[in-house]
C-alpha cells in the first residue's frame, strides 16, 4: 500500500472516493486489527496514510515528528512516510473548522458539550478553544477528571448551546441510534455530527426537527480529506476544493426518495431518473407484493390498513441503508413518522406535487380507488408531503422536465 486509511472497521469509509476527486494515486482502504498496530508501524511499508478510529493516539508513539497542531491536540490522523521516519500531522481540525464555519455556526461565547473522549474529541476541543468558546465539557459513558457522564450532562448542563458527537453511535450500520436525547438541551444553537454514513444520523435529524442548524460529518471528510492530500504530495492545500469534492460526494451517495400522491408518477419518474443518471431504481410497493406474494389490495382487504403500514415499514427500513438509489415509495409512506426518519438518513426527499384534477383512481390501490377516496386522501396527505419534501417538484407537465428539474435542483 502506497497510499490509504487504516482503522479497525471501515466499511463505512468514503475516504477512497475523496481521495480520488483531488489526486491520482491508489488510496485504499486497510483495516489493521489492535494486534496488528505495532507491525504495521515499525514495517511502515507506506508512502503516506490517514487514521481512523481508534488510532488516532496509539499511531503517536511511533512518530520521529509530529507537527505542533498535532501535539497540542494529542491525535493524529495523518501519517507521512519520509525516509522511513514517519511525521504526523492532524488535518480533522481543518475539516470540523470548515464544516463549523459552513454552517454558520459561532462558537464564541457558547457553552459546547462535545459527546466521546477519542482522537476526534481532542480536534473539536481545540476547535472550539480556537474559536473562543466559554465552556467546553467533554461527556462519557463515566465520568472522570477528562469527562462528565451523559447522565451528568442531562441533569446538570441543559443550557448547553452547542453539541458536537464524535463518537460512533449512530454510524453506519447501526444507523438508528442516537448519542443522546435533544430534548433535555431547549437552548441549542447547532448539532455538529462527525458521523457521515448514514449522511444524516437520528442525532442530526433531531436537531433539524426542533429547527436547529444540524449537520453530519461528509464536510469535515471532504475538507481533511483535501488537506491530507496536500500533505501527502507536499502542495499548498487549497480550500477550495472542500466545497466541490463534497458536492460530488454528496450527489454519487444521497438517494432520492420520491414522495407523493397514488398515481403522481412516482415510478415513471423513478425509472426514466434512474436511468439518466445510472442508478438504481427500488419501488418499495414492489418490494411489499415480492415479501407479501400477493397484491397490496387483497392484503389488506383481509388484514387491514395497520398491518400493511407494518409491512411498508419493514421494507422501508431494508432500502434506507442503500445509498446512490432512487427509491419510489408508496403514498402513504409518509403516514408514519419513522418511515421519514429511515429515508432521511441517506435521501433527499422529493415531493412530486401533481394537482388533483391530474390524479387517477385505480382498483390496485385501495384507500385511493374511488374518486372520493382519492380526494379524501389528497386533502389528508398533502400537507404531510410538503411538511416532508426537503424538494417540491411540479408534477403538472412533462415527465422530462420533471426529471430534468430534480437533476438540476440536486446537480446530478
Amino acid at each position: 500500500m502506497k497510499y490509504g486509511l487504516i482503522g479497525e472497521h471501515l466499511g463505512h469509509s468514503y475516504s477512497r472516493e475523496i481521495h480520488a476527486q483531488v489526486a491520482d494515486y491508489d488510496y485504499e482502504l486497510c483495516e489493521v486489527a489492535p494486534e496488528e498496530l505495532d507491525s504495521f508501524l515499525r514495517k511502515a511499508e507506506f508512502r503516506a496514510i490517514n487514521v481512523t478510529i481508534p488510532y488516532k493516539q496509539s499511531v503517536i508513539p511511533y512518530l520521529s515528528y509530529i507537527s505542533p497542531q498535532a501535539e497540542s491536540i494529542g491525535a493524529v490522523n495523518t501519517v507521512v512516510n519520509r525516509d522511513g521516519k514517519l511525521w504526523g500531522y492532524n488535518t480533522d481540525f481543518a475539516g470540523m473548522e470548515a464544516l463549523i464555519a459552513r454552517m454558520g455556526l459561532s462558537l464564541r461565547g457558547k457553552k459546547v458539550l462535545i459527546l466521546g473522549t477519542g482522537g476526534t474529541s481532542k480536534t473539536a476541543r481545540a476547535v472550539c478553544e480556537s474559536a473562543g468558546a466559554r465552556e467546553i465539557l467533554k461527556v462519557s459513558r463515566r465520568a472522570s477528571g477528562e469527562a462528565v457522564s451523559y447522565e451528568q450532562a442531562v441533569s446538570g448542563h441543559g443550557d448547553a448551546e452547542i453539541l458536537i458527537n464524535t463518537t460512533p453511535v449512530g454510524m453506519y450500520p447501526r444507523c438508528g441510534e442516537a448519542p443522546i436525547d435533544l430534548a433535555h438541551f431547549p437552548g441549542l444553537e447547532g448539532v455538529v455530527d462527525a458521523v457521515y454514513n448514514p449522511l444524516r444520523t437520528r442525532l442530526v435529524q433531531a436537531g433539524q426537527e426542533r429547527g436547529v442548524p444540524a449537520e453530519g460529518g461528509l464536510y469535515m471528510l471532504a475538507g481533511q480529506g483535501v488537506c491530507a492530500s496536500a500533505i501527502f504530495l507536499g502542495k499548498e492545500f487549497d480550500p477550495a476544493l472542500t466545497e466541490g469534492v463534497y458536492r460530488a460526494i454528496l450527489g454519487r451517495k444521497q438517494n432520492i426518495v420520491l414522495i407523493g400522491m397514488p398515481s403522481c408518477g412516482k415510478t415513471t419518474v423513478g425509472r426514466l431518473l434512474a436511468e439518466r443518471c445510472g442508478r438504481r431504481l427500488i419501488d418499495t410497493d414492489e418490494k411489499i407484493v415480492e415479501r407479501l406474494g400477493e397484491p397490496i389490495a387483497g392484503f389488506m382487504a383481509r388484514n387491514g390498513e395497520a398491518a400493511f403500514r407494518d409491512v411498508e415499514q419493514e421494507v422501508v427500513a431494508g432500502v434506507a441503508d442503500e445509498s446512490g438509489s432512487v427509491i419510489a415509495t408508496g403514498g402513504g409512506a409518509v403516514l408514519r413518522q419513522e418511515n421519514l426518519r429511515l429515508l432521511r438518513q441517506n435521501g433527499l426527499l422529493v415531493f412530486l406535487d401533481r394537482p388533483l384534477e391530474k390524479l387517477m383512481p385505480t382498483a390496485d390501490r385501495p384507500l385511493s380507488a374511488s374518486r372520493e377516496a382519492l380526494e379524501r386522501r389528497y386533502r389528508e396527505r398533502y400537507g404531510l408531503y410538503v411538511a416532508a419534501a426537503d424538494l417540491v417538484v411540479d408534477a403538472s407537465g412533462a415527465i422530462e422536465d420533471e426529471v430534468e428539474t430534480i437533476r438540476k435542483e440536486m446537480g446530478i
